[in-house]
C-alpha cells in the first residue's frame, strides 16, 4: 500500500512528464489532465510503482524528440478528445462513445 506522499508525488510527476510530452498544447493537455484525474480519482485504483515508472520514461521519451513515443501519446490522446467529443451526439456517428 502506498502512502499519500507516494501517491501525491506520482500525480504531479506524471502530469508535469505528461505536459513536456505535449509541449503544453492547449486542448490536449487538458484531455491528458482529465484522463490522469480520472485514473487517480477512480474507487478501485491500485498504486503500481513499476507502471508508473514504466510510463515516465514513456513521457520522458515523448517529450526529448518527435519519435515514436510522441505520435502513439498524440493518437492516443486524440482518440480521447474525439470520444469525449462525440458523447452526446447522434447515434448514426460510427465514432459515438460507447457506455
Amino acid at each position: 500500500m502506498a502512502t499519500t506522499t507516494e501517491i501525491t508525488y506520482a500525480y504531479r510527476n506524471l502530469y508535469r512528464n505528461l505536459l513536456k510530452a505535449v509541449q503544453y498544447s492547449v486542448p490536449t493537455r487538458f484531455v491528458a489532465r482529465n484522463q490522469l484525474r480520472r485514473a487517480f480519482r477512480e474507487p478501485g485504483a491500485t498504486y503500481d510503482g513499476k507502471g508508473i515508472k514504466r510510463t515516465i520514461w514513456f513521457l520522458e521519451a515523448a517529450a526529448r524528440e518527435k519519435g515514436m513515443e510522441h505520435r502513439i501519446l498524440k493518437n492516443l490522446l486524440r482518440v480521447q478528445q474525439v470520444r469525449y467529443r462525440k458523447k452526446d451526439y447522434s447515434a448514426h456517428d460510427p465514432l459515438k462513445h460507447a457506455e
